[in-house]
């Protein structure tokens, strides 16, 4: 705790000043243009890969970057993604997976998961994208890396059962985006739902 107090002076002494008309700003306005969807590891940070300033992106983090496909009942995924379109307006959707994911590497590994009861139930969510991975992977890729490109189009798919992403897909006021950053380069690949192959993002 002591790091993250340090880092609190550190910011309010050196970066709110600096940016102090921008946070004025936001104080009274809140439109994010994007709503990113990325995995809850503490390597991926959308603010940094997309350099984006504050108020720029609306972000919803989850193990595996999974987005339940949607249902009846309460659920705080759909709930930031109906908010982020219905009332925010966001004009894009980005999900991005990444590179050594926990989650993905303990699916394609087959980590007994006994232990974490709450974790083996939430990645039943990407259970379409395990069998599309295993049917997919080449020995050049390997089974976690095609597991992590199968995923994000997995929960594209799942994106579009949302009936406030419908809704906006129908009316082309909406685009869904999928990536993979890759931790140690820093590169980001734009995987095409249909899959054909990666190319950069950018």
């Amino acid at each position: 705790m002591q790091d993250l107090t340090e880092g609190v002076a550190r910011f309010q002494r050196d970066v709110h000043p600096a940016k102090a008309e921008l946070f004025a700003h936001l104080a009274t306005t809140h439109r994010p243009t994007t709503l990113f969807i990325g995995c809850s590891d503490a390597r991926v940070v959308p603010e940094l890969i997309t350099q984006s300033e504050p108020g720029e992106l609306f972000v919803i983090r989850t193990a595996g970057n999974l987005v339940p496909a949607h249902a009846p009942g309460p659920d705080a995924v759909a709930a930031g993604i109906e908010y982020a379109v219905a009332v925010l307006g966001v004009r894009g959707i980005v999900v991005c997976g990444h590179s050594s994911c926990g989650a993905m590497t303990a699916l394609a590994e087959r980590h007994d998961l006994t232990a974490t009861p709450a974790v083996a139930d939430w990645l039943r969510h990407a259970d379409a994208a395990r069998a599309r991975a295993s049917a997919s992977a080449s020995a050049a890729e390997g089974e976690v890396s095609a597991l992590v490109r199968e995923n994000v189009r997995a929960q594209l798919a799942n994106l579009a059962t949302h009936p406030s992403v419908a809704r906006a897909l129908a009316q082309h006021t909406l685009t869904l985006s999928g990536w993979v950053y890759d931790i140690p380069t820093g590169t980001v690949e734009e995987v095409d739902p249909a899959g054909r192959p990666p190319v950069p993002a950018g």
